[in-house]
């Protein structure tokens, strides 16, 4: 019995794939668990149409990633805070705040995407890594200042 996979299937396939399997399997596991349907000449033409559709989904996706990028780097985020002795900061300068600042700044980006290589701890410019894309990461700077 041919089947196409609705999800990955660990011994069998991944989603999306044709296989053939033994008709109980197919009929008593797969259809029933919503795991698989039967591939008939309509489900496979149906299926190429969705993975083509999400392809291009894909690749606009990361277009429009890397055009963010090329507006991030060219762009500085600028984070205020409260100084004492020596220029140290109270505190540190989170994911958060940067987040924030690139909200204001036009970049809807979430904090969990953003990572920081060092605690910045001292008044001066830093570089944080933007992940926008699984394939496409933005460096920004970050310039720390003392509050007025």
């Amino acid at each position: 019995m041919q089947v196409i996979l609705l999800r990955d299937i660990d011994n069998l396939g991944e989603e999306g794939d044709i296989v053939s399997v033994k008709d109980g399997y197919g009929r008593n596991y797969l259809i029933p668990q919503g795991m698989a349907q039967i591939a008939t000449e309509g489900a496979i033409r149906q299926r190429r149409e969705e993975r083509k559709q999400q392809a291009r989904k894909r690749a606009q996706m990361k277009d429009d990633a890397v055009e963010m990028k090329k507006q991030l780097e060219e762009s500085e985020v600028l984070v205020l805070a409260k100084v004492g002795e020596e220029n140290r900061i109270f505190g540190t300068v989170t994911s958060q705040q940067i987040a924030v600042k690139l909200a204001q700044q036009g970049f809807n980006i979430d904090r969990r995407d953003i990572t920081i290589e060092e605690d910045i701890r001292v008044i001066g410019v830093y570089t944080a890594e933007v992940k926008l894309h699984s394939d496409v990461t933005a460096e920004i700077k970050v310039r720390v200042e003392p509050e007025p």
